[in-house]
């Protein structure tokens, strides 16, 4: 999708196959001409990206609710395409695992080839915005080390929506985000938050990698990222850009095999609830010592 894109727009399943279109009383106007039901649409995360980059620490609520040192700079992990979700999708827990926790996040959604881009020019190239909720599985934490892949990097962790917001209508600068679980809000935070700009963090990345057509940019989570349980409702909502919806559902998935397993680790506990290090450890240690 070109950076000059001027409306909003959504991607749904349509015949078997993705589409593009728009939202328009009630139903959704295909590229194609045609129209169909909003209600019964199934939508698909509004981007098609060769890479999904996240960034660990940008807000400073989430920072200081781990008693954190603040980071000179960003770092970065990255998601395979696989984990996109849409708007209304479920996102599933893998069965013997019990840290899901919801992050709501802004994603930006690149429009034109990034590479070497100044801050001050960074924003030309995006193409829209829309609503991520950066799913993570903490009962892996222990295994990952930074990398992420086992704890974010699982099918479906990354529904996006609902619809691509172009870069015209939306200034990252100056938006509010907030997360709601099962209808009560439980992340609420300013962009004045974030401890690294949009701007600053695209200009980083493309310094380092170059930044393709529809790529994503998960630009960080403020503080109260908490476990979700089967049968919860969870909320991304971004003024000026909607409200992304998803459901959780037990998963069958067998991840028993080669490799590290679930564990609740000090680390989990740490992570998934915000508990001092400290106390972490010692609620793993007491537990074992049972």
């Amino acid at each position: 999708m070109p950076a000059a894109e001027t409306h909003r727009r959504v991607r749904v399943e349509h015949a078997g196959e993705p589409v593009w279109g728009r939202l328009d009383s009630g139903a959704i106007v295909l590229d194609t001409g045609e129209r169909i039901a909003e209600a019964q649409a199934r939508y698909l995360a509004p981007a098609t990206p060769s890479k999904i980059i996240a960034v660990h620490l940008t807000y400073r609520s989430r920072v200081e609710e781990y008693a954190a040192r603040i980071p000179p700079q960003p770092s970065y992990f990255m998601k395979p395409p696989t984990t996109l979700n849409g708007h209304r999708g479920s996102v599933r827990r893998p069965a013997g695992t019990r840290f899901l926790n919801y992050e709501g996040e802004l994603a930006v959604v690149i429009g034109e080839r990034m590479k070497g881009v100044s801050a001050d020019e960074a924003l030309t190239y995006v193409a829209g915005y829309t609503c991520a909720n950066d799913v993570g599985l903490h009962d892996f934490r222990h295994a990952d080390r930074g990398s992420m892949l086992r704890v974010k990097g699982q099918d479906g962790f990354l529904p996006l929506g609902p619809e691509l917001v172009p870069a015209g209508e939306f200034d990252p600068t100056d938006f509010t985000l907030r997360t709601y679980l099962n209808g009560e809000v439980v992340q609420e935070a300013h962009a004045s938050d974030l401890l690294f700009a949009v701007a600053y963090q695209l200009a980083d990345l493309s310094r380092l990698i170059t930044l393709e057509p529809g790529d994503v940019i998960l630009t960080g989570t403020p503080a109260n990222s908490r476990p979700m349980e089967p049968g919860d409702t969870v909320e991304v909502e971004i003024d000026g850009i909607g409200r992304l919806t998803n459901s959780v559902q037990e998963w069958d998935v067998d991840l028993s095999g080669p490799g590290d397993q679930p564990e609740t680790s000090a680390q989990t506990l740490h992570v998934a609830l915000a508990i001092p290090e400290e106390e972490a450890e010692r609620m793993v240690e007491e537990r074992t010592a049972r």
